[in-house]
């Protein structure tokens, strides 16, 4: 519940028919899905019948129930592995799925990636405990609904159905079942909200693979990039799994059996070891994700209080309010942070020369019609962007470096701190302590920025500044 948050503009447009429109959303292009938003509108709706129209505590309840349906496959796969494999081996996986910094930011992340991990863990449990129908079905859900690429998660599976087992036609049969469940629902679906045919799974593939400009248009990463990644998510247990097999068949190879057996016997402290060593690691990964980062939210939080206070917020009530972002554009959480539907977050220019999202067209049509100015090449569209002048609002970074794009508006005389939070300025901390949090150590080696609100002093000349 702590973890950064990930980005829900759909969402928020299908719930309240108000919200920012990604390109690959557009009726252009179609590579997203609206068929995988539409089950999470059903609790979120329902929280805000009978519980709550506060948008950030739809939000929070929506994230408890991701949490819930992922620790639900974890148990699944649990058992799975306790049953084909042996309970020590269980134990250690759910202990690390339930400590790991990765499963910490994605078990709650409204992402098609958290949504295709579910499944894999349905699929492998499924796999393993001879539900093979199970596992056809939920591989095929989560590529068809999720994320198309997570069919190659399930190749080992298919590979065992159709060579091992030898059931081709079985395979076969449930992959024409998983289309007709699966696939076409979503065509239906997308067909429906895109005023088109469209099968945004094709469509995504195509993008990605098909096109000149899709596979890298946002950057490609080295080998390192991903070693490092799977570091810092799982630490040493990363490591030991990409020696594991080889070092397994090594051991099988050189080693009588009567050794083995003998090690085996005595290795609960070394797993013991690993697993307090591996846990602490991923603790300090966690706390340092959330101190470091966690301003972005806790900022946006605080705008309720602003808008509340009318010692601060000395607009009418019923006037339109802009709260502008420049630089610090990608971490908006969602709508759901805005204290009404009369705040709207705009755009100014800043140093960012990239396609910014764009507001919907007014509901119910919003999703048919085609947006102006949008493209898949990541071009910058210079009519996302307003003058400053019409700004009520900004949020922004005060880092010690600017440019004319980019100021330190905290030093402005027509711009007011109202609120902040600490940012964690990287590039000014050490690589290690930022990464990892060690009490009374890391505080003095790195280094936090303030993540500012700030009000022009074209409303009120007199306000009250709170810092978290």
């Amino acid at each position: 519940m702590t973890c950064p948050i990930s980005v829900l503009a759909e969402a928020h447009y299908l719930l309240y028919g108000y919200g920012f429109q990604t390109w690959e959303y557009s009726p252009v292009y179609a590579i997203r899905s609206y068929a995988y938003i539409l089950p999470y509108l059903i609790p979120m709706r329902l929280f805000e019948i009978f519980l709550t129209n506060n948008k950030i505590l739809i939000f929070y309840l929506l994230r408890c129930c991701l949490g819930t349906v992922c620790a639900a496959c974890e148990v699944y796969l649990y058992k799975a592995v306790n049953q084909a494999v042996g309970t020590n081996v269980a134990r250690l996986m759910l202990w690390f799925l339930l400590l790991s910094t990765g499963m910490f930011i994605a078990c709650t992340a409204f992402l098609p990636s958290s949504f295709s991990m579910y499944l894999t863990m349905v699929a492998v449990a499924s796999w393993l405990t001879g539900k093979n129908n199970v596992a056809i079905l939920a591989v095929a859900a989560s590529t068809i609904i999720g994320w198309p690429f997570a069919a190659a998660l399930g190749l080992p599976i298919a590979f065992d159905v159709i060579f091992r087992q030898k059931q081709v036609l079985y395979f076969g049969l449930w992959c024409i079942i998983s289309a007709v469940v699966f696939l076409l629902p979503v065509v239906l679906i997308d067909t429906h909200y895109y005023g088109r045919l469209v099968i945004a799974p094709l469509n995504i593939i195509f993008y990605n693979v098909f096109t000149s400009h899709g596979p890298d248009l946002y950057g490609v990463e080295p080998m390192s990039y991903y070693i490092l990644n799977g570091f810092l998510n799982f630490n040493i247990i990363f490591l030991a799994a990409c020696v594991s097999l080889p070092a397994v068949k090594l051991w099988s190879y050189i080693m009588p059996e009567a050794v083995r057996a003998r090690y085996t016997e005595s290795s609960n402290i070394i797993s013991i070891f690993t697993g307090i060593l591996f846990s602490l690691l991923c603790l300090s990964r966690s706390v340092a994700l959330y101190q470091g980062y966690h301003a972005s939210m806790d900022i946006f939080v605080e705008l309720h209080k602003v808008a509340n206070d009318p010692k601060v917020h000395t607009l009418p009530f019923d006037k339109h309010v802009n709260i502008c972002m420049g630089k610090d554009w990608y971490r908006f959480p969602s709508n759901f942070f805005l204290p009404s539907d009369r705040w709207h977050l705009q755009f100014i220019k800043s140093e960012f020369k990239g396609l910014l999202p764009k507001a919907y067209e007014p509901w119910p049509n919003g999703t048919r019609l085609i947006p102006s100015n949008m493209n898949d090449l990541n071009k910058e569209e210079p009519s996302r962007y307003i003058d400053i002048s019409r700004c009520h609002y900004l949020v922004d970074l005060d880092v010690p470096t600017e440019s004319s794009l980019e100021p330190r508006y905290a030093a402005l005389e027509d711009w007011t701190v109202v609120a902040s939070a600490p940012f964690l300025d990287a590039g000014r901390s050490h690589r290690l302590l930022r990464a990892f949090y060690i009490p009374f150590v890391s505080a003095a080696h790195c280094h936090y920025a303030d993540y500012n609100i700030l009000k022009t002093t074209r409303t009120k000349k007199s306000v009250k500044h709170t810092k978290l």
